[in-house]
């Protein structure tokens, strides 16, 4: 007997005959694939603005926001770091901003504790310069330079010769933000379909039996059981598994998703005094990632990293997950061997660290010189979907594109939502929004 599908809530559909089985066939204007952070909230945003659309959301998981979104650090970013002029830096300032206030407006708890960027050697003063003056070129509020005395102010345990103060970044849980974005969602009438894999996204040949709609709802998406849904457009907000998804869809599957595990350590309770808001050190532009850094959550829990090192499975949160596809795709088809070969002492040292606490603790000791190893305990991971290109680039900046076609002009993919695509989410799901309306002539 094949397994029903998972409806949460909202409007399930119109019914258009029924599955093998007896289940019923559900046929919607657009489906979101993909119930993470940034389908929940473009989803919600295109419910809000289309309000007479039959919208729905596939998720391969039992349970919401399971993966990136639940395995986030819970920053809400100012939007400092990023290029000026980029979209990542645009929807950065724009999108904390709307967290606020819909965290403000929905009574979801949140901190504004702000964070520090700490230049800790001399060598590091211009880069720390050079990076609040990025800052000012993209509207962060509030920033400023801050000498030792201040420093001490702010972080009484923190060493450091200066830093940047944002006050204006926060924490937040995302998963529950992301739960409240599904919530308004299902209130606004949308329908969420839980335990449904996508396998297969292909062009209608006939009408479902019994339709009177005819070709209205051309477009087949087919999970791992059997079930099929039928629609007449495609978002695609698929994170870790983009690449395969568009692939499915016929489109391009460039760029590849190459998954970066971060591990966490955390600080023990009794030692949380020792920090009060993120600590982070300055970026080195010559390596792809942040580095370590210290970040209080919700809980009152203080998070230790997170570190970069490649992950064998895109859902890998243990150092010894492995996927014989997802190791064969990172080498033949991404970038991943030109990227190594740029970053080799990084990657190595990396993976050193992972391995060997006392070298992590090291690092954190010239930022706070009080911690111990024996401070610390291992904690969860995260797998973070770095899209790469053929060069071994990075790609920075969000990527969205559809195909040639008929299934082609019927799809949006969301490609690439890098970090910090949860503080972005709202801003990121405007812009899917927006370009739905212009590409589908809603």
């Amino acid at each position: 007997m094949v397994p029903a599908l998972r409806f949460l809530g909202g409007a399930c559909g119109r019914a258009r005959g029924a599955l093998p089985g007896g289940f019923p066939r559900s046929s919607f204007d657009i489906i979101i694939v993909g119930g993470g952070i940034v389908g929940l909230a473009s989803a919600r945003a295109l419910i809000l603005r289309h309000p007479a659309l039959s919208i729905g959301i596939l998720e391969k998981e039992k349970d919401l926001a399971v993966h990136q979104t639940g395995h986030n650090s819970g920053v809400i970013h100012s939007g400092i770091y990023y290029k000026p002029q980029s979209l990542k830096a645009k929807l950065c300032v724009q999108g904390a901003a709307l967290i606020y206030e819909y965290c403000n407006k929905k009574g979801i708890s949140y901190k504004q504790c702000g964070k520090l960027i700490v230049a800790v050697e001399q060598e590091e003063i211009p880069r720390l310069q050079s990076l609040y003056e990025r800052g000012l070129q993209n509207g962060v509020q509030g920033l400023r330079l801050i000498q030792q005395e201040d420093i001490k102010k702010k972080e009484p345990y923190c060493r450091g010769l200066m830093a940047i103060d944002c006050p204006y970044t926060g924490i937040v849980d995302y998963h529950q933000v992301a739960l409240s974005f599904a919530q308004d969602f299902q209130e606004a009438g949308g329908s969420v379909l839980t335990n449904f894999e996508v396998n297969d996204i292909e062009m209608a040949k006939e009408s479902p039996s019994r339709s009177k709609d005819g070709m209205k709802y051309p477009i087949v998406i087919k999970n791992t059981k059997g079930e099929e849904i039928r629609c007449r457009y495609v978002v695609t907000c698929a994170g870790l598994y983009s690449d395969r998804i568009s692939e499915l869809s016929g489109c391009n599957p460039n760029p590849r998703i190459v998954p970066f595990r971060g591990d966490y350590l955390l600080l023990k309770p009794e030692k949380c005094y020792l920090v009060k808001g993120n600590i982070y050190p300055v970026p080195d532009s010559r390596f792809p990632f942040l580095g370590v850094h210290f970040t209080p959550r919700m809980d009152g829990s203080i998070w230790l990293g997170p570190n970069a090192i490649l992950a064998f499975k895109r859902e890998g949160y243990r150092p010894f997950d492995f996927s014989v596809r997802d190791v064969v795709d990172i080498i033949i088809n991404s970038g991943l061997i030109k990227l190594a070969s740029q970053n080799f002492s990084y990657g190595v040292n990396e993976m050193y660290k992972a391995c060997f606490l006392g070298e992590t603790v090291k690092y954190l000791q010239k930022f706070i010189p009080e911690i111990t190893i024996s401070d610390i305990l291992r904690g969860p991971a995260g797998v973070r979907a770095q899209a790469l290109d053929r060069e071994g680039n990075l790609v920075e900046d969000f990527v969205f594109d559809g195909g040639v076609g008929d299934i082609g002009n019927r799809i949006l993919h969301v490609r690439n939502a890098p970090s910090p695509a949860a503080t972005s989410s709202l801003a990121i799901s405007a812009m899917i929004a927006d370009e739905v309306q212009q590409r589908f002539g809603l």
